[in-house]
């Protein structure tokens, strides 16, 4: 197996790659002592007429640069293929605002394929490539050098496998016309925002029972200040501290170092220096927020007037459409979605795109008394009414 260390010999195999109609990549990443995940190694594979072309590229490797891989992803005559892209690609984005394109996901497309919900790498391996995988090397520390063999063998299986399950899926997605369903789940991870955490959309992901204007705005600038101070020193959120001890500064409002010695929750070393002035100070912007410019806790779910029996047979539609087109049923409708629906709103995803014509279409006709539902031999199928 072939590790590339310099900037030369990826250039060369990247060369090779843009040759080829789709190029399998995967990566090993690090994220538990960090904010971003740290980068510890890339696998790449194609087809070439010899057999098999995989590689193992060491961005730690010194004077390493990944360009010619970011000019590889920028190529629009090559698939990039990965499975369950979404941190993969954020890792890219943020190193390089680089986001690979043409890009194909066999896990969205395995769902699309009937394949179930979130069908896992190993799944796919086992039914369509007719292959076990060696998850001993799993959970292993990828940034220590010099790899082990198992950690090799493991990485490069990450790709290589990942071949046989791209040319199935996509010959499969050929024959039924449904490459469409899969290019629009892909604009969501081509998408630059899917990867921007924006410090100012924090709070809006802690979870508080609360909801008043002054105590959502001390909880806003507190998350704020969380966010920022974790991504410039690229360190955890919760290491900064946890949303718990947020909440209980929100509610406490502590007004000096003396007073955030008798949090119960927030931990020792943010109860001095920076992240103690920078919590002092979150409090004071909060309190100050004029009533107009206080945040508002979103409770349009909570007040859905849900109709429980449409809801019901909503879901009963779900599944008899999902059957027929061997399809996820979560790829076209949460639970929430169905909930939504029930109580006469339409702002939901399985109204649009290719999910209305497997679902959407049929649930209105439903909510709105046009169809009904029956039993015929071992489907249950809409009639009219």
């Amino acid at each position: 197996m072939k590790t590339i260390t310099t900037t030369d010999a990826l250039a060369a195999f990247c060369a090779e790659a843009a040759k080829r109609p789709y190029v399998t990549v995967d990566t090993e990443f690090l994220r538990e002592r960090t904010y971003y995940s740290k980068l510890c190694l890339v696998q790449l594979a194609y087809q070439d007429e010899d057999g098999d072309a995989a590689v193992l590229v060491d961005p730690l490797a010194d004077g390493l640069s990944l360009e010619p891989l970011y000019a590889l992803f920028k190529d629009h005559g090559c698939v990039k293929v990965f499975h369950a892209a979404r941190q993969d690609l954020e890792i890219f984005y943020v190193d390089a605002g680089v986001i690979p394109e043409p890009l194909f996901d066999t896990q969205v497309a395995a769902m699309v394929c009937g394949f179930g919900e979130q069908v896992g790498y190993e799944t796919l391996v086992r039914k369509i490539a007719k292959a076990e995988l060696d998850k001993s090397s799993r959970f292993t520390d990828w940034s220590r050098r010099p790899l082990t063999d198992a950690q090799a063998t493991y990485a490069l299986a990450d790709v290589t496998h990942l071949r046989d399950i791209y040319e199935c899926l996509s010959t499969r997605l050929a024959q039924s016309g449904r490459g469409k369903w899969v290019a629009e789940e892909m604009a969501v991870l081509e998408d630059p925002a899917t990867y921007q955490a924006d410090p100012d959309d924090a709070w809006k992901r802690v979870k508080t029972r609360t909801q008043s204007g002054k105590f959502l705005a001390i909880v806003r600038e507190l998350a704020r200040f969380r966010e920022a101070y974790a991504q410039e020193r690229n360190v955890p959120r919760n290491r900064v501290f946890k949303d718990d001890a947020l909440v209980e500064l929100a509610s406490t409002k502590p007004q000096s170092e003396k007073d955030l010695g008798r949090s119960r929750l927030l931990l020792r070393e943010a109860r001095k220096g920076d992240i103690a002035a920078g919590i002092i100070a979150s409090v004071k912007v909060g309190l100050a927020v004029k009533p107009e410019d206080m945040p508002k806790a979103d409770n349009s779910r909570a007040k859905l007037q849900v109709n429980p029996a449409l809801a019901d047979m909503l879901r009963v539609l779900l599944k008899a459409k999902t059957d027929d087109a061997e399809v996820a049923p979560k790829l076209i409708a949460t639970s929430a979605d169905l909930d939504t629906l029930a109580a006469g709103r339409r702002d939901v995803a399985a109204l649009k795109g290719w999910r209305r014509d497997v679902f959407g279409n049929d649930a209105l006709q439903l909510c709105e008394g046009q169809v009904g539902l029956a039993v015929k031999g071992q489907k249950v199928v809409t009639v009219s009414l």
